[in-house]
């Protein structure tokens, strides 16, 4: 990767052009738009037991409620973050809303398993769409490196709680509604969006070279789709499964592939200069491991929430409350601390909070009470996330010029939701074996709350250490200064 003089090269010149005067309220609209994508995520997650029944799901066909998302998700972001670079980021994000709302709609009066399935890969197609043109459009909005923090800060803020939010609303919705209700509030959301993003966002798009790079489109998606499948057999047929390693490797050599051709063309998907940037690179990097890591914080709660504790999942999702204000409180600070100090000791320090709260909940038992065994465990965690997702999403971004930006957001969204895919396959598997190994060292005849929890805590242990690797690589490769955040305060793309 190369030197941080490389990325201050790369930034544009300053310039006088006068702020967005309604970059704030464009901002509330992205924020409405992430929320909704990030609630998706896990609101039909606690939903998923009602869905099964009422369906007539199978266990073994369960994960394609799951899997149709991220499998379209995962696969098109990169396509999709070039398409909002080159035919304009506001009318992409547009149509991601309206098609997401569409999808959604379908997914919600769903009376077959068939049919969910398709609404949930064609809302992945559309987030595929939205995501990318969502963070690219407050990058080439915000132009002052304070403002611009503070932008990032509210959209880390919902990254990092919306999940929480959504197993409570997912908890609401199907206690006191149906699971119908967990997709078509959606729709609702969607058309306030759209109404609100005509007149407040600006449109943006590249200028210069808008060619598509077809064969690395077709390379790209075809490989982050095997790959993100490949990972997610693993929960059900192991590492070592035929269908894992074969579809992981497919994944991989074409992904191989891509890369070669991406620097032969002349009109890459990905150029690579976005990635061979150490600060950049580092970031994205460091949300791989995040991603991965972050996993055994939600996954295992969860389960013990309801399996150990006995908490109905409505019950369970209002547990997860604290750790939504606490990153939003964090987030907010952050916004305050990154152009005073700059990214790599504000987040250095986030990674710290949240691998200490990662390892005290290693120490749980199954008479563990919530208020004084679980609750300080979340609230550091989630002070920490929240020093970590805003500068994450800001180096990712900086100085990535006008052309690449919405396909650097991409490079992004990718790396966390290959991320998240690993961490639930890998996760799973650690405590599922730490629970199985207790079982038979034993001799108990089932998953007592002992060997739950013996699982649990292996599952924290390795979240703890994979957050730790994450802070590493960020400490080592993002070198970047306030000085050089502030030099990049000038407009990033050209808007009309």
């Amino acid at each position: 990767m190369s030197a941080s003089p490389e990325s201050l090269a790369a930034q544009p010149a300053p310039s006088s052009v006068e702020p967005d005067p309604r970059r704030w309220k464009a901002l509330l609209v992205i924020a409405i738009a992430q929320l909704m994508v990030v609630l998706d995520a896990s609101i039909v997650n606690i939903a998923l037991p009602s869905i099964q029944e009422d369906l007539g799901i199978s266990d073994a066909d369960r994960q394609w409620v799951i899997t149709a998302y991220t499998l379209a998700f995962g696969g098109l972001l990169l396509l999709g973050g070039r398409i909002a670079d080159f035919q304009g980021r506001k009318r992409m994000f547009i149509v991601g809303l309206a098609g997401f709302a569409f999808a959604s709609f379908l997914g919600g009066i769903s009376m077959s398993a068939e049919m969910l399935y398709a609404a949930r890969a064609l809302q992945g197609v559309f987030a595929a769409l939205l995501a990318p043109a969502a963070l690219s459009l407050i990058s080439v909005t915000f132009t002052d490196s304070k403002e611009r923090a503070k932008a990032f800060g509210v959209f880390g803020a919902i990254s990092g709680g919306g999940a929480a939010i959504g197993l409570v609303a997912g908890g609401i919705l199907t206690e006191f509604f149906s699971w119908h209700w967990t997709l078509l509030v959606n729709v609702p959301i969607a058309i306030i969006a759209v109404a609100l993003a005509v007149p407040f966002v600006k449109e943006s798009r590249a200028t210069g070279d808008t060619k598509y790079d077809v064969p690395g489109a077709i390379l790209a998606t075809v490989g982050l789709v095997s790959l993100v499948y490949g990972i997610t057999q693993a929960e059900s047929v192991g590492w070592t499964g035929t269908t894992t390693l074969s579809f992981i490797g497919v994944g991989l050599v074409l992904l191989a592939i891509f890369l070669v051709v991406e620097t032969k063309t002349s009109h890459p998907l990905l150029p690579l200069r976005i990635l061979a940037n150490r600060n950049r690179g580092g970031a994205y990097l460091a949300s791989f491991f995040v991603g991965i890591g972050l996993f055994a914080m939600f996954l295992f709660l969860t389960y013990f929430f309801q399996a150990v504790l006995g908490y109905t999942p409505l019950q369970s999702g209002l547990l997860f409350l604290p750790f939504s204000a606490g990153v939003i409180v964090s987030a907010g600070l952050a916004s305050q601390l990154l152009p005073r100090f700059g990214p790599r000791w504000v987040t250095a320090s986030g990674f710290l909070l949240a691998i200490i709260g990662m390892v005290l909940l290693t120490t749980m038992s199954p008479s563990s009470a919530y208020v004084s065994g679980i609750l300080p465990s979340l609230i550091i965690i989630s002070l920490g996330m929240g020093l970590v997702f805003v500068p994450l999403s800001a180096v990712s971004l900086f100085a990535i010029g006008n052309h690449d930006a919405g396909v650097a957001s991409a490079v992004l969204n990718t790396s966390q939701q290959i991320g998240g895919s690993i961490g639930v396959a890998f996760l799973n598997t650690v405590a599922a074996s730490a629970t199985t190994a207790y079982i038979v060292a034993n001799n108990l005849q089932g998953p007592t709350p002992d060997a739950l929890v013996a699982g649990f805590t292996r599952g924290f242990g390795y979240g703890a250490a994979i957050l730790a690797v994450a802070g590493l690589i960020w400490v080592i490769l993002v070198n970047m200064s306030k000085k050089d955040m502030a030099a990049n305060d000038s407009p990033t793309a050209h808007v009309g």
